[in-house]
């Protein structure tokens, strides 16, 4: 195996999972699993929730047909698997086929659905805008649009959503707005007696701070993986992250004092040093932003990171210490008494942990403990 690795730890995804269900108690929890899990590996974190049992997710959500098929035909589960994405006209058939339940959030879907002929029973959720601005009906038109969609034949709505702009930033005014918007429609659609599956609107950081917008499912992303979508959330749940990337030091030479490292000569030796590199680089998900910026943990002792990140490598100063070729270095991770976790790295590239992990490239082997 390649000396570079990310380590999936699928007890500490189990702990982040039962530690939502503890929040929520009896509420219906939606594990969001798009984009390769956030970068962990879809299947075997399916995998491990299904492990729960009884307290494993009710729904998967994910944002593509193709990871939905992808995770159908995994054979792992039968549970509902929510697809983000619109609703595609040219993708009916694989709806169907796999049991998956597209979005549908325009009145342009409405118009699709009322042509199709149907032989079987297309499950559907209904995205509705309250906010956020990207998809769905407006809220001041959902409830209209919905009666029209309950009236097609054989199209079920098996639940409808909203998604929160801001639940992560510290004024909760504008969350609470597209909560009472939400719980506006459903207080309608119920008025009407129309029928709409499950209601759902609260992501990671509204679980933790929300607990009025639960409605009848949650959908928890980054928390699953070990991060709070604000570092200010973290005393209020007990997460862990569930990737550590690791690397082992496979050169260390010496450097004259007054000698330049790596492109562009950013790093300088200000001594006689000995610098060692990696066999990782900006390929790997390592942002060449991050040049002289990060640190390594070798031994639980912290190196700083030296010269341009380039595609395949970067270079760290040893400062004289007893590294040697083999050690394992940790990129992001816990030593014994030491940690480094996607938070340090967003915070350098003014970025969210979502992006870091989601960042680390499919070249990085991921071993699954």
């Amino acid at each position: 195996m390649r000396n570079t690795f990310a380590e999936i730890s699928l007890k500490n995804l189990q702990n982040n999972f039962l530690e939502i269900k503890r929040i929520v108690r009896d509420i219906k929890v939606l594990a969001v699993v798009k984009a390769d899990a956030y970068g962990h590996g879809m299947i075997q974190c399916v995998d491990a929730l299904l492990r729960l049992k009884a307290k494993s997710p009710d729904y998967f959500g994910v944002a593509l047909t193709e990871e939905g098929i992808e995770l159908r035909k995994s054979k792992l589960t039968r549970k509902p698997i929510l697809l983000f994405s619109p609703l595609d006209k040219n993708e009916i058939e694989d709806y169907l086929r796999f049991d998956l339940m597209p979005t549908v959030s325009s009145v342009n879907h409405i118009r699709i659905l009322s042509k199709l002929t149907l032989k079987k029973k297309l499950k559907i959720h209904i995205n509705i805008d309250t906010g956020m601005g990207r998809l769905g009906f407006e809220y001041e038109e959902a409830v209209k649009n919905i009666k029209k969609i309950s009236h097609i034949k054989n199209i079920i709505i098996d639940g409808i959503y909203t998604h929160f702009a801001c639940s992560d930033e510290a004024d909760p005014i504008f969350t609470l707005l597209q909560a009472e918007r939400f719980k506006s429609i459903i207080y309608n659609l119920k008025k009407e007696s129309i029928s709409f599956g499950l209601a759902h609107a609260a992501n990671s950081a509204a679980i933790i701070k929300f607990p009025e917008s639960y409605f009848d499912m949650v959908r928890p992303g980054i928390s699953l993986y070990g991060y709070p979508p604000a570092t200010e959330l973290s005393t209020k749940i007990n997460l862990k992250p569930v990737m550590s990337l690791k690397s082992k030091v496979s050169t260390i030479r010496k450097v004259k004092a007054g000698n330049s490292v790596s492109y562009g000569r950013l790093f300088f030796a200000k001594e006689d040093s000995f610098i060692g590199s990696l066999p990782i680089g900006y390929a790997d998900g390592l942002n060449r932003n991050l040049t002289n910026s990060i640190s390594i943990l070798i031994k639980d002792k912290m190196f700083s990171q030296a010269g341009r990140i380039t595609m395949d490598r970067i270079m760290f100063d040893t400062m004289n210490q007893n590294v040697k070729v083999g050690d394992t270095a940790i990129l992001l991770g816990n030593s014994k008494s030491q940690k480094i976790d996607a938070w340090d790295w967003s915070k350098i590239l003014k970025t969210i942990p979502y992006e870091i992990t989601c960042g680390i490239s499919k070249r990085v082997p991921r071993v699954y403990r």
